[in-house]
């Protein structure tokens, strides 16, 4: 994946950040907030750009393990 890429995914995983916490989510995002790298710091390497990203998916999608689901059945169509 291209450096410019990984900051247009980067933007879009902060659009969902911003939208989780409207919605009042409670985020796991210390580890990611504490790189310094936002999806406008286009000066920083894009090895920078793809560990923001994996922490702050990470982050995200932590409260989702948490809420347990019942399992569903495969099916095929």
């Amino acid at each position: 994946m291209k450096k410019q890429e990984l900051i247009h995914l980067h933007g879009l995983l902060a659009e969902v950040r911003q939208q989780c916490e409207d919605w009042d989510e409670d985020l796991a995002l210390e580890e990611y907030e504490t790189m310094g790298v936002k999806p406008t710091s286009i000066h920083k390497s894009k090895t920078d750009h793809k560990a923001a990203v994996f922490k702050l998916a990470k982050g995200i999608t932590a409260p989702m393990g948490d809420a347990e689901s019942e399992p569903l059945a495969p099916t095929a169509d």
